[in-house]
This record gives structure tokens, C-alpha cells and sequence, in this order.
């Protein structure tokens, strides 16, 4: 056998376990499971004028980037009495941190603070902490147990949400939150004048979707009753109890609006 007969040989059995190799990758890229619903929404409760604030603002703008994670801001409006105003803060977001607080029986406000899964706080820059709360609400009765969907079509928002597999999960409200993902803000005044600080899955609006009473139910959103000046995703979440009394998150789901 001539030196090329051998070349061409190897050549082609190279070719053809490459080719193989491409064949299961590709096979392993197809079978390869989706992500599993969210575990856990984590709300922080932060403020421009907080100088605590910008590290648990970061801590936020990592556990976005988890998909597994449901993590969202919520700027809060009573240090503006201070002399001036948050630019993000919305006091919806300061009257829903203290019904947190009234139904945990404790009376704990302050920033930042992390809520996870509508129960347990946690200091917004304790990483550890966060997790640890995560770990824990995840093994909660029912928390988090209702699979949440989320499609766009057209100019609407198609939400739907299953039916309960616990008995004990029969009902919730249901939430629809319009976000921007990242808002830079050059602060300059307060305790953090000079900084320019990331803000990262912003509320911008927070509207009341329906009602879930433990079934399969559906309903639409017009996408113009989301959108505003750097608006652009969209997350809805079912929680038990009220917006007066806010009880554990139920499910969540996240979209993108572009």
C-alpha cells in the first residue's frame, strides 16, 4: 500500500468519525431537556438614595442571569422625603414591602431588602443568605409549583397557567410586571452621589392579570398596557392571598418583548 493510498484512507476514516461525532452532538443538542420552571422569584427593595443599596443592586443583576431565577427591583419611594426624588422608585412597590412585612408579623422595612418567594427576608447584599432563603422557600408546600406560560402574538401577551397539582394550591392572584433589564443611573445627590449605579430588571408597571382558582385558565394582555420608555421583558408570577396580604409565590414565567 503506497503512502497515499494510506493518506486517503485514514482521510476518509477521519472524515467519516467526524461526521459521527457531529451526529451526536447534534443528537445530544436535541434531547437535551429545556429548563425546568423557575424556583424562585426574588424581589429587592432598593433605593437611589441608599448607600447599602449597590451591592445588592449587582447581586440582582447576577441571579437575572439565571434562569432558574426570577429576580426583580423594586424601587421604593419613602426616602424621598429626604429632599429628592428616586427617579425609579414607585410607592405601589414601599405599600407591597410593608404588606410583606405585616403578614410575616414582624414589621421589618428597610433597604435593601430581598424578598424570595413572597415569604422570607433576607439583607439584599447577604449572597449567602439569598441563596440559603432560595433553598429553603423551594421546599415549601406548594411554592412555586404551578407551571406558568408566557407567548407573544401579535400586540398581546398570551398567559396561561396550569392547573394545581396539590390540593393545598387552589387559588392565587395573578400578576403581570413590566420590566426594564437594565437601567444605568448616574446619581447626584445623597449618599451615592457621584455613582452611576445598574439597576437590573426594573418594574417599570405592575397590573393585576385575573384571578386563579386552581384550574387550567388563560387570558391576554394587550402589550400597549405594558409598554413604556425602556420597557423590554415582561414577567408574570400567581401568588397566594391578596395585594393587601401577599401570601407564597406560586409560579412565574419571563418573556422578552423584543
Amino acid at each position: 500500500m503506497t503512502a497515499m493510498m494510506v493518506s486517503n484512507l485514514v482521510s476518509r476514516w477521519s472524515g467519516a468519525l467526524w461526521s459521527g461525532a457531529l451526529g451526536i452532538c447534534a443528537i445530544v443538542a436535541v434531547i437535551r431537556p429545556a429548563h425546568a420552571d423557575p424556583r424562585a422569584v426574588v424581589e429587592l427593595f432598593t433605593s437611589q438614595g441608599c448607600s447599602s443599596c449597590p451591592p445588592a443592586d449587582k447581586i440582582i443583576g447576577d441571579l437575572a442571569n439565571d434562569p432558574s431565577v426570577i429576580a426583580l427591583s423594586m424601587p421604593i419611594d419613602y426616602w424621598d422625603y429626604l429632599g429628592w426624588k428616586d427617579t425609579l422608585a414607585d410607592s405601589r412597590f414601599s405599600a407591597r414591602q410593608r404588606a410583606y412585612s405585616r403578614m410575616r408579623g414582624d414589621r421589618e422595612v428597610y433597604t435593601p431588602q430581598v424578598v424570595v418567594n413572597g415569604s422570607t427576608h433576607v439583607i439584599g447584599s447577604d449572597r449567602a443568605g439569598i441563596e440559603n432563603a432560595i433553598g429553603k422557600a423551594d421546599k415549601g408546600t406548594g411554592v412555586m409549583s404551578v407551571p406558568v406560560t408566557m407567548s407573544l402574538s401579535g400586540k398581546q401577551i398570551n398567559v396561561s397557567v396550569a392547573a394545581s397539582n396539590e390540593p393545598a394550591v387552589s387559588h392565587g392572584e395573578v400578576w403581570i410586571c413590566s420590566i426594564a433589564r437594565s437601567v444605568p443611573i448616574a446619581i447626584s445627590r445623597g449618599e451615592n452621589r457621584g455613582q452611576q449605579v445598574t439597576y437590573h430588571n426594573v418594574v417599570r408597571n405592575l397590573l393585576k392579570v385575573g384571578d386563579w382558582t386552581g384550574r387550567s385558565e388563560s387570558w391576554t394582555v394587550p402589550i400597549e398596557n405594558l409598554t413604556r420608555d425602556g420597557v423590554d421583558g415582561a414577567v408574570v408570577y400567581v401568588q397566594d392571598g391578596s395585594r393587601e396580604k401577599p401570601g407564597p409565590m406560586l409560579g412565574a414565567a419571563y418573556t422578552s418583548l423584543h
